[in-house]
Protein backbone atom coordinates (compact mmCIF):
# COMPACT_ATOMS: atom_id res chain seq x y z
CA UNK A 1 0.00 0.00 0.00
CA UNK A 2 2.22 2.83 1.33
CA UNK A 3 5.45 2.81 3.08
CA UNK A 4 3.42 5.21 5.23
CA UNK A 5 -0.04 3.05 6.30
CA UNK A 6 0.89 -0.49 8.31
CA UNK A 7 -2.13 -3.30 8.43
CA UNK A 8 -0.62 -5.91 10.40
CA UNK A 9 -3.93 -7.92 11.59
CA UNK A 10 -1.83 -8.10 15.47
CA UNK A 11 -1.63 -4.40 15.37
CA UNK A 12 -4.67 -3.07 16.77
CA UNK A 13 -6.78 -6.05 14.80
CA UNK A 14 -5.75 -5.30 11.31
CA UNK A 15 -6.86 -1.39 11.21
CA UNK A 16 -4.74 0.78 8.66
CA UNK A 17 -2.38 2.45 11.15
CA UNK A 18 0.36 4.92 10.83
CA UNK A 19 3.76 3.06 9.90
CA UNK A 20 5.36 2.51 13.08
CA UNK A 21 3.15 3.74 15.23
CA UNK A 22 -0.45 2.45 16.69
CA UNK A 23 -2.17 5.86 15.45
CA UNK A 24 -4.79 4.90 13.56
CA UNK A 25 -5.01 6.68 10.01
CA UNK A 26 -8.97 7.42 10.90
CA UNK A 27 -8.08 9.66 13.53
CA UNK A 28 -6.21 12.17 11.09
CA UNK A 29 -9.10 12.15 8.93
CA UNK A 30 -11.77 12.57 12.39
CA UNK A 31 -9.77 15.52 13.46
CA UNK A 32 -9.85 16.94 10.15
CA UNK A 33 -13.84 16.46 10.14
CA UNK A 34 -14.10 17.98 13.49
CA UNK A 35 -12.65 21.30 12.57
CA UNK A 36 -9.11 20.75 13.66
CA UNK A 37 -5.73 20.83 12.56
CA UNK A 38 -3.11 19.24 11.18
CA UNK A 39 -0.95 20.59 13.90
CA UNK A 40 -3.96 19.94 16.25
CA UNK A 41 -3.73 16.21 15.24
CA UNK A 42 -0.22 16.48 15.45
CA UNK A 43 0.23 17.59 18.56
CA UNK A 44 -2.33 14.89 19.79
CA UNK A 45 -0.36 12.17 17.72
CA UNK A 46 3.47 12.98 18.79
CA UNK A 47 4.55 9.40 17.41
CA UNK A 48 3.34 10.69 13.85
CA UNK A 49 5.54 12.58 11.67
CA UNK A 50 4.17 15.77 9.60
CA UNK A 51 5.38 14.11 6.39
CA UNK A 52 3.41 10.88 7.20
CA UNK A 53 0.41 12.59 7.84
CA UNK A 54 0.77 14.74 4.59
CA UNK A 55 1.61 11.24 2.80
CA UNK A 56 -1.73 10.20 3.87
CA UNK A 57 -3.63 13.15 2.68
CA UNK A 58 -2.07 12.69 -0.55
CA UNK A 59 -2.86 9.24 -0.97
CA UNK A 60 -6.47 9.81 -0.15
CA UNK A 61 -6.63 12.91 -2.80
CA UNK A 62 -4.86 10.86 -5.21
CA UNK A 63 -7.88 7.68 -4.67
CA UNK A 64 -10.30 10.18 -4.83
CA UNK A 65 -8.98 11.75 -7.80
CA UNK A 66 -8.92 8.91 -9.28
CA UNK A 67 -12.00 7.38 -8.78
CA UNK A 68 -13.68 10.65 -10.05
CA UNK A 69 -12.08 10.54 -12.98
CA UNK A 70 -13.67 7.17 -14.16
CA UNK A 71 -16.94 8.63 -14.17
Amino acid sequence: MSKTIEINPEKLSGVPVFAGTRVPIQNLFDYIEGGDTLEDFLDGFPPVTREQAIDVLELAKQSLLKETAKK
